[in-house]
């Protein structure tokens, strides 16, 4: 087999463990020179190789590459840009495949969430149409643990465990407080048609009365009336009220709490803060003294508190996605098996890109309380694993320390292309 560069990008919103990925698709590449020749990282995602934007990343050492295993955010830069269909933008496509011939490019990697598979998976078939030899490697990623086929999606295990202990410490605090001050907390997370972050949250307490003492998962519709109704009870018996809810958080006719009224760059509606939301009507509605919070960036970038389970897995993918590639597997995706309950044990496999792209893993309602505010034994017996272990960074001076990459640009050769 002739040697051949690979192209990686990452998609979508990053998370702590995305760069641990990266480092398994670099480290993986080369140790195949044979095959692989240079690694280019697309500039800010797919993007990049749409603008012949690309990095070198042949130029950084082993230890730069290593020490992104423990480095947050998108390393090379991501993007929210989905390629519409080939039929209307095909000149975007063709594009892409006019870059990967001029730098010699024949393995693509993608790593990102269910948009990134798709546009993987059309980029694909678009190669074989024009008769490009490339092969297309999902590697996958999300917070949002909404893809389907793996067991859990690769940043999901460090966001869970960032939000359980969030909701566990903010509670020690309220419950400190609360005799003459906040009765109600409010922890805004992430999760816009799946409710499996507010679901960690629910690790925090296991006994009655320990908090979350409400959980509002999208896959339940919000009725104001029971919610604060369980707040007020809440209040009553316990002293505070703690809860975690989910951006997604709709009404029974899918209406969002917080929606802003505009789309994302994917088409996503754009949420608003649920969290004020939902602490206006606590006001309105009992009177009660209220702080909330919206965990945002800071529950995907926390890689200081990752889960080790997550980041072992973030590496793994991203090492198996080369070795699906160099075994002449095409349109793809490495998945996550779990193997085995206690002990927890797993390992990776291989999934068809058709039957993942654009598709969503919603909770199953076996995971949700009969209530629908908490969440049940199985569903913790499902999440536990994914937040077990601690692989904190190196730190300097006091502060996490971080890879520092020399990005590297590749001279263009082809002309200019707008998006």
């Amino acid at each position: 087999m002739a040697q051949h560069n690979a192209f990686y990008a990452q998609s979508g919103g990053v998370t702590a463990v995305i760069n641990a990925s990266a480092c398994g698709v670099i480290e993986a590449c080369r140790e195949a020179p044979e095959h692989i020749g240079k690694v280019y990282a697309g500039h800010n995602g797919i993007i990049g190789a749409l603008t012949e934007d690309l990095i070198d990343a042949s130029h950084e050492s082993d230890e730069t590459v290593a020490a992104l295993r423990h480095t947050p955010g998108g390393a090379f830069g991501s993007c929210r840009y989905k390629l519409k269909d080939i039929d209307t933008h095909r000149a975007q496509y063709e594009r892409l495949i006019e870059v990967f011939k001029a730098h010699d490019i024949r393995y693509f990697f993608y790593n990102g969430g269910g948009d990134s598979a798709d546009t993987c998976l059309k980029v694909s078939q678009l190669s074989e149409k024009l008769g490009y030899p490339l092969t297309a490697i999902h590697v996958p990623k999300t917070v949002d643990n909404d893809l389907p086929i793996t067991d859990n999606s690769p940043g999901f295990g460090s966001v869970a465990k960032y939000i359980a202990t969030s909701t566990l410490e903010a509670s020690l605090d309220i419950a400190s407080m609360c005799a003459t001050s906040t009765k109600v907390f409010v922890l805004e997370v992430m999760g816009r048609h799946a409710g499996w972050i507010a679901a960690a949250g629910g690790l925090a307490g296991q006994g009655e009365g320990e908090p979350p003492h409400l959980i509002i998962f999208p896959e339940i519709a919000f009725d104001r009336e029971a919610v604060m109704a369980r707040v007020e009870y809440s209040v009553k018996h316990y002293g505070y009220c703690v809860i975690v809810v989910s951006e997604g958080a709709r009404y029974e006719d899918g209406t969002f709490l917080a929606d802003a009224g505009n789309t994302d760059a994917f088409g996503h509606r754009q949420l608003g803060g649920v969290a004020p939301t939902l602490a206006g009507m606590v006001k309105q509605d009992l009177g009660y003294k209220y702080h909330w919070a919206v965990a945002d960036y800071l529950q995907r970038a926390a890689r200081h508190l990752a889960s080790k389970t997550d980041v072992e897995q973030a590496y793994a993918v991203g090492r198996e996605a080369v070795t699906l590639a160099l075994a002449g597997k095409n349109s793809m995706m490495p998945a996550i098996r779990r193997t085995s309950q206690a002990p927890y044990q797993w390992d990776v496999i291989s999934a068809p890109l058709v039957d993942i792209a654009n598709q969503e893993k919603f909770m199953p309602r076996d995971f949700i309380s009969e209530d629908g505010f908490g969440i049940t034994p199985i569903c913790r017996d499902y999440l536990s694993p994914l937040i077990q272990g601690e692989d904190f960074p190196p730190f300097e001076n006091g502060l996490p320390k971080v890879a520092k990459l020399k990005l590297v640009k590749v001279e263009k050769r082809l002309p200019v292309f707008t998006l």
